[in-house]
């Protein structure tokens, strides 16, 4: 579409003639532009935020410390209960060594048979004092 069509001026011979379409302010003019620096004066004091993030810190450390005592008390209870099962687990153990060292002497009779002066179940050192065996050695399961 022309320019003539569009503002409804037929037969114009140059953009010239067309009369001044100009956009201007609404009737009344603009509303005003707010430009000045308003900092608002309302919400809580410096005093009652500290306050408040005080309260909550202090709140937050009474659980932390509830919460320590709950689990030492739960910690105590463990280990009271495994003290008292322990000379049960002893025995256990106590048990299973006896029954596997009896095994171990039994082979170490049967592989040593022919060496002379062997002694079954005689320490190899010199110490005097009697060590159990290393934990893996009577534990062919651990193996």
């Amino acid at each position: 579409m022309t320019e003539a069509v569009v503002r409804n001026k037929p037969g114009m011979a140059s953009v010239k003639e067309m009369p001044l379409l100009q956009d201007g302010p609404p009737p009344g003019g603009f509303l005003p532009v707010r430009y000045a620096r308003r900092i608002p004066n309302t919400g809580p004091s410096a005093m009652a935020i500290f306050l408040t993030a005080f309260g909550a810190f202090a709140w937050g450390m009474y659980q932390v410390g509830q919460g320590n005592k709950k689990r030492r008390a739960l910690k105590m209870e463990k280990y009271e209960a495994r003290r008292a099962i322990l000379p049960l687990l002893q025995a256990e153990e106590d048990e299973r060594f006896v029954l596997e060292w009896k095994k171990y002497l039994e082979e170490e009779a049967r592989i040593m048979k022919n060496v002379p002066g062997w002694k079954v179940g005689e320490s190899v050192y010199n110490s005097g004092k009697w060590m159990p065996p290393a934990t893996g050695e009577l534990r062919p399961d651990v193996w």
